[in-house]
Parts: C-alpha cells; sequence; structure tokens
C-alpha cells in the first residue's frame, strides 16, 4: 500500500482548509480521494483533542454566538421518511461561539437545530472559560434563552439580536435575503453592555467558513456524505482558524491574542504524526 509522504500530507490539508475540494486536492496532489479522506478524518480527530487540550481557561469577555447551516447526505426536504429518523442526514448545524475582541473560537458543536446540540454547545463553551461572568450575543432563535439559563443559570448577561428587513416580494430565482432595514437590541438576562450586543463578527465569519472549507460552499457540489467526514472538516476549520490563521486585523493568530498559545502553529502541528 502507498503510503503518503508527510510533506504532501501537509499540503493537502493546507488546500484542504483554503477552499479546495476533495476531488480538486486528488488530482492536484495525484493520490486517491479515499486515501485524501480518511486523512481529513485523522487530523480532524486530532485537532479535536488540541481543541478540548488548548482550549481551557480561556479569558473570553464577549462572546457572539450562530448556528451555521449544512446538510449531510442530502438536504432534509430530500429525505425519505425512514431517511428522517436518522439523525446524521440531512440539514445540520455548526453551533460556535467566536470572541469580540480575540476573534477565538473556544467551543463549537455540530448535530440538528434543537436544544441537545444547544446544550452540548454551551457545556463546551463554558468548560474552555475561565469561570468570567460573559456577555454573549445571539439571534432570536428560541432555543438559546433556556439553554443558556440550564448552562450558566445567572453568572451571564445576555441578549439578542432581532434583524429588520425590507418587504420586497420574492422574485424567481433569487436567493439572497432582502435587506436589513434596522436593528433591534434586546437584553434577555442580567445586565448586558448594550453596544456590545452584537453578531456581526461571527456572522461575517460564517462567510469565511464557507469560502476556507468547500462542504459549506452554497450552491456547490461539495457537500459531506458522512457525518464523520463533516464532523472532521468542522474540527479542522476550527484548529485551523485559531492556531494558524492570522486574521488581518490582528496580525497575530486568534489563540495567541487569546494567550492560549505564544507562537502560530504550522499546518504540520494539526496532524498530530
Amino acid at each position: 500500500m502507498r503510503v503518503i509522504e508527510r510533506e504532501r500530507k501537509v499540503a493537502i490539508i493546507t488546500a484542504l482548509c483554503n477552499g479546495m475540494s476533495l476531488r480538486a486536492a486528488a488530482r492536484t496532489f495525484n493520490t486517491h480521494r479515499t486515501a485524501i479522506q480518511n486523512l481529513l478524518v485523522r487530523v480532524g480527530a486530532n485537532c479535536e483533542r488540541l481543541m478540548a487540550e488548548h482550549m481551557r481557561n480561556v479569558d473570553c469577555r464577549y462572546l457572539e454566538a450562530d448556528e451555521l447551516w449544512t446538510f449531510c447526505g442530502k438536504k432534509e426536504r430530500r429525505l425519505k421518511a425512514e431517511e428522517k429518523l436518522n439523525p446524521n442526514l440531512g440539514d445540520q448545524y455548526v453551533f460556535f461561539a467566536i470572541d469580540h475582541e480575540t476573534k477565538v473560537i473556544p467551543a463549537w458543536a455540530l448535530g440538528k437545530r434543537n436544544m441537545g446540540t444547544a446544550l452540548h454547545f454551551l457545556w463546551r463553551l463554558k468548560g474552555s472559560l475561565n469561570g468570567c461572568r460573559p456577555q454573549v450575543s445571539t439571534d432570536e432563535w428560541p432555543g438559546y434563552e433556556d439553554a443558556i439559563e440550564q448552562v450558566f443559570g445567572i453568572a451571564v448577561d445576555y441578549g439578542t439580536v432581532h434583524k429588520e428587513y425590507e418587504s420586497v416580494a420574492v422574485g424567481p430565482g433569487r436567493y439572497a435575503p432582502p435587506r436589513v432595514k434596522g436593528v433591534v437590541k434586546k437584553v434577555q438576562k442580567g445586565r448586558p453592555d448594550e453596544a456590545k450586543i452584537c453578531t456581526s463578527i461571527v456572522e461575517r465569519n460564517n462567510l469565511t467558513i464557507r469560502t476556507m472549507q468547500r462542504r459549506f460552499t452554497r450552491l456547490a457540489l461539495g457537500f459531506s456524505r458522512k457525518i464523520e467526514n463533516l464532523q472532521a472538516a468542522v474540527a479542522l476549520q476550527m484548529a485551523y482558524w485559531n492556531f494558524c490563521w492570522i486574521p488581518r486585523t490582528l496580525r497575530i493568530t486568534p489563540a495567541m491574542a487569546a494567550r492560549v498559545t505564544d507562537h502560530v502553529w504550522e499546518v504540520s502541528d494539526l496532524l498530530g504524526e
């Protein structure tokens, strides 16, 4: 059996982190698609371990949380009756939070857009913080309020953002939502700083993920067929963003800004081999 040399592994993972699909990587690096997929799953598992080890006692004062939609296998409306019983098929959501100041993503979770996934995400988030009282901003998805109450209790300041859209008739082929005409901020719990109630950064990061991970690119063919592959791709993206990527506004990686690490990581550090 042919073994992929380490230099090629690093090149493949770098390409996958920068928007290349599996089949494009297979053609570019003359490596079988299945071998690349297996490599992704192994690296993704290591990235989850790295996040669990390093994202501890993080000081995040102002957090923005959101859910990023994708699908696995086929879209929800295409599922047959028996397929709808399988939670690993159909619409999937990546719940994640980003710090307003350091841009670090301390926690994330993948699953259906329901209370179970929200609780899993928020317990992960709470476990990554250093015990500070965070301010959390979200959209108005109704599951957040009860989930935040169960996880944080009274030790949180929570606010929501409601966007008002222009009333425009839906034309044929229109994909984007209408133009936003107003934003209403609402205090839900505690005493949050209303100036910091915001979801702009986390929503902008949605675009970054869709650009850097082919499985999330809309109107394209690069979707996940197995939940394990999607989980690995998300884990790789989060670790790459935190430890390797240097946002233009920071000049350092988010993990460095959050004092999780003191240097920029190389992609080879994510391989764990």
